[in-house]
Formats: structure tokens, sequence, C-alpha cells
């Protein structure tokens, strides 16, 4: 089943994401290339390293927009649950995590990884959804 893409606020959002992740991409590769050699150096390398993670909130951002944005409130609710499961299993997770780096049982990991747990928790919450409420919001 294709997702059908129903109200205003969601063509919105899927634009926003669009723009946002094309913008992360970019910034990622350039980032890449130019910093990570040392071919660019100072203010502009600093620069240039935070605007993947600047693309990256620009995510959250069209997150939160579709929230305020969708004006059906069964669809709002479901978003905010999904979005409060993501958030939940998230800082379980880091959390966890966190100790058991402290106490030198785990290796380090990049705190960038925390944006795709909470994306891949968007989709946990999806299915928690479904299976308690029946639907996940992308049909109606």
């Amino acid at each position: 089943m294709a997702f059908a893409i129903k109200s205003a606020a969601q063509r919105r959002y899927v634009s926003r994401v669009f723009v946002s992740m094309s913008c992360y991409m970019i910034t990622l590769f350039l980032a890449i290339y130019l910093v990570r050699d040392g071919t660019l150096t100072g203010p502009l390398a600093w620069l240039l390293a935070l605007l993947p993670g600047l693309s990256v909130a620009g995510v959250f951002w069209a997150v939160g927009r579709l929230l305020v944005e969708e004006k059906d409130e069964y669809q709002r609710m479901l978003l905010v649950r999904q979005s409060l499961v993501a958030t939940g299993f998230t800082l379980t997770l880091v959390t966890i995590y966190g100790f058991l780096e402290n106490f030198g049982l785990v290796a380090h990991i990049d705190a960038f990884y925390v944006a795709i747990l909470w994306f891949g928790g968007l989709g946990i919450g999806s299915l928690v959804n479904w299976l308690t409420l029946g639907s996940t919001g992308d049909c109606r």
C-alpha cells in the first residue's frame, strides 16, 4: 500500500524534510571532503562542520511544524504518540549506554547517532500506534 499524503500540512512536511535532507547530504559530503582532510581550516571549517547537524535540526523543526499545522486532531494525536515513543526509546537507550560507557564496559559512540535512534524510534512509534489503535496515520 502506498503512502498517501492527504493534508496540506503533510505536503509541507515532506517538502521541508526533502530540503533538510538534501542540505544534509550536500553539507556532509563537503565537510568530509574539505574539513576531514584538512583542506579547509579555521572558522570556515567550523561553520561547514556545523551545517550537517543544523540540517538534521531542520528535520526536527519539520516534525514540530507538522504537529502545529496538522488540522486533523486524530492525525496530530498519532504523531504526538509516535514522537513520544521515539523520544522515550531514544532517551532510554542513550542513558543506559551512557552508564555502560561511563563504567568502561562499552566503547564510545559519537553523539550524532542519537538522531538516528530517534528517527528509528519514530518507526517504533508508528508500530505502537498500529498495534494499539489499528492506525499509523497513513491511511484515512
